[in-house]
C-alpha cells in the first residue's frame, strides 16, 4: 500500500510540474546604460511567450447593431451583439466577458451583449473581442468582430483593404508592481500574419522586440519608471501599413 501512495505522489508531483506554463521565444534585451542598469545586481529583462492552448476556440461573437457606414444621431448610440459556444453567464463571474475598442482607444468591458455608448459627432471603428479567464483576447476567427460607422455629419474612413491592430493590453498609465510581468496582448484585424506576411514589432522606450504571430507578449524584469509601449504593425520586410490603426501606443508606470 505505501508503495502504491509513495506511486501516486510520484505521478501527482510529476503532473504538477509538466503542467506548468513553458516558455517560448524568449529573448534577452540589455538595457541602456543611460537606465542604470548594473549586470551584476539589475535582473536581465526578458520578453516572451507562454506556450498556450487556445481557449474558447468555437467562440462566436456577431454584431447585430451597429450596421456597416450606419448613421446615428450623436447621443446614445446602441450596440447589440451574439454570443455562441462561450460562458457569458455573468452573475456567476462578475467579470466582464466582452470588450469594444473605439478608434484604436482603450477596450471598455461590458457586462451585456446589448448596451448603449454615448458618442459625440465622428467616424468610428469599432473592435468587439471576447477575452479568457485571464483577460486575454480571443484570437481565433470569429472570436472578434470589427465594424465601421458614423455619428451626426461625417465622412466613413477612406476604404483601406490593409490589415490595422487592436490592443487589449496594456491600458493607458497602467500601473505595474516592480517584478511583475507586463503584458502586450493584441489582435491583428482584416488579414492573416502567416498568409500576408506580417509581424508585430513592440518598443518600450529603447527596448525592442519582434513576433510573427497573434500571442500576448510577456516582459520581466522591467526597471522601475515610466514607459512608451508602442505596438506597430509591419510587413515581413519591415514596411509600415498605411492604414490609421496599424500603429498603437501606450504609456505605462512600473514601480
Amino acid at each position: 500500500m505505501n508503495k502504491i501512495l509513495t506511486l501516486l505522489s510520484f505521478i501527482c508531483l510529476f503532473s504538477a510540474c509538466s503542467s506548468e506554463k513553458e516558455r517560448v521565444n524568449e529573448e534577452v534585451v540589455e538595457l541602456p546604460t543611460s537606465q542604470g542598469a548594473d549586470e551584476v545586481t539589475t535582473p536581465q529583462v526578458k520578453f516572451f511567450q507562454y506556450e498556450d492552448q487556445a481557449a474558447y476556440p468555437d467562440a462566436i461573437l456577431e454584431l447585430y447593431t451597429p450596421l456597416g457606414n450606419q448613421i446615428f444621431k450623436p447621443g446614445k448610440v446602441p450596440f447589440e451583439f451574439n454570443v455562441k459556444n462561450f460562458p457569458f453567464d455573468l452573475n456567476e463571474t462578475k467579470e466582464f466577458k466582452l470588450f469594444n475598442i473605439l478608434n484604436g482607444g482603450d477596450p471598455v468591458g461590458f457586462y451585456s451583449p446589448i448596451f448603449q455608448r454615448d458618442l459625440t459627432e465622428g467616424s468610428y471603428r469599432v473592435v468587439a473581442y471576447l477575452v479568457d479567464e485571464e483577460g486575454l483576447a480571443l484570437k481565433n476567427f470569429g472570436n472578434y468582430v470589427d465594424r465601421d460607422f458614423q455619428v451626426g455629419d461625417s465622412r466613413p474612413f477612406p476604404y483601406s483593404a490593409e490589415p490595422y491592430l487592436a490592443l487589449n493590453y496594456p491600458r493607458s498609465d497602467q500601473v505595474y508592481q516592480a517584478g511583475s510581468e507586463v503584458v502586450i496582448d493584441f489582435l491583428v484585424i482584416g488579414g492573416d500574419m502567416k498568409l500576408d506576411g506580417l509581424k508585430v514589432a513592440i518598443q518600450l522606450n529603447d527596448l525592442s522586440y519582434e513576433i510573427d504571430h497573434m500571442a500576448p507578449v510577456r516582459v520581466e524584469n522591467l526597471p522601475s519608471g515610466t514607459y512608451q509601449v508602442k505596438v506597430q504593425l509591419l510587413r515581413s520586410n519591415g514596411k509600415e501599413l498605411d492604414g490609421p490603426f496599424s500603429s498603437v501606443s501606450k504609456d505605462i508606470i512600473v514601480r
